[in-house]
């Protein structure tokens, strides 16, 4: 599989370390390529925050970064994390040593932050950017502060939890193609079940980023719109087939069809339909 698929655990592990990393070991088992996390703090937010005791609950620790990052490498898939401050930033640059950061469709217009990841380009190679909430305008500011970065992907997004049908809006994708053609474009998708991914992977998406839970009925957000272990399984052998299906951009005659074409393309005899 060619395809990006990131696994984003989020705060699906409410906060417990065992689940946490019985999640991780489930991402890896069924294919998926990076397992990701985000990377705050409750005190971020600001106690006044409406969310501050949930964020207190899920946040996660130093030691379970590290944790994670040791468990992600022994089980052969990438660690990765949401970066919401300059201080997370140079967290998970310095201390973590990583190489890709996510930012989340929440700071495209937080211009400070972009451009602090910009200035660590040097250590920072890749990083995917979700565009849910914004506009193109919005979406070539961010691309301008981040210009430093070698290797930069947009990811359409909708910041509803879960998306609706009516509004996934898949054909934004082509819209960032069209504006940004030297940019991969993938897709982070909150809708439910694993259509809109492989649309977006026939349409060109390069990457694909989709919450993970143990079911989607567990409380919460991020679960209805989320993989399974048995959904993500799923995903990956239809993203494979699919690509293989894609085939390359020319139109030309299979290598099965030239056996048949003598016969296909042979002189009709011109006969009464009654005869």
């Amino acid at each position: 599989m060619n395809t990006v698929l990131i696994a984003e655990l989020g705060e699906n592990h409410y906060g417990r370390w065992d689940v946490c990393r019985g999640m991780v070991e489930e991402v890896a088992a069924n294919g998926a390529t990076v397992a990701k996390f985000q990377t705050y703090t409750a005190n971020q937010f600001g106690p006044d925050h409406e969310w501050y005791d949930w964020f207190r609950g899920v946040e996660m620790p130093e030691t379970v970064h590290f944790e994670m990052q040791q468990l992600c490498e022994e089980l052969g898939i990438t660690f990765l994390s949401s970066t919401f401050t300059r201080r997370s930033t140079d967290f998970l640059v310095d201390r973590m040593g990583l190489s890709a950061l996510k930012l989340a469709s929440s700071r495209i217009v937080d211009l400070e932050l972009l451009a602090h990841v910009n200035d660590r380009a040097e250590q920072v190679q890749t990083v995917y950017l979700s565009t849910g909430g914004s506009t193109i305008d919005e979406i070539q500011g961010a691309v301008e502060c981040l210009g430093a970065i070698e290797n930069l992907s947009l990811l359409h997004c909708v910041s509803q939890y879960p998306t609706e049908d009516t509004n996934v809006n898949l054909l934004a994708i082509r819209a960032m193609q069209a504006a940004f053609p030297d940019i991969p474009i993938g897709y982070s998708d909150h809708s439910r079940g694993i259509a809109a991914c492989l649309a977006a992977v026939a349409l060109g998406a390069t990457v694909l980023e989709k919450h993970f839970t143990y079911h989607t009925r567990m409380p919460g957000d991020d679960h209805q719109g989320a993989l399974t272990p048995e959904s993500l399984a799923e995903l990956v052998r239809q993203v494979t087939r699919l690509e293989t299906m894609l085939g390359r951009e020319e139109k030309v005659p299979a290598p099965d069809e030239q056996k048949a074409l003598s016969q296909l393309r042979g002189k009709m005899l011109e006969v009464d339909f009654d005869n």
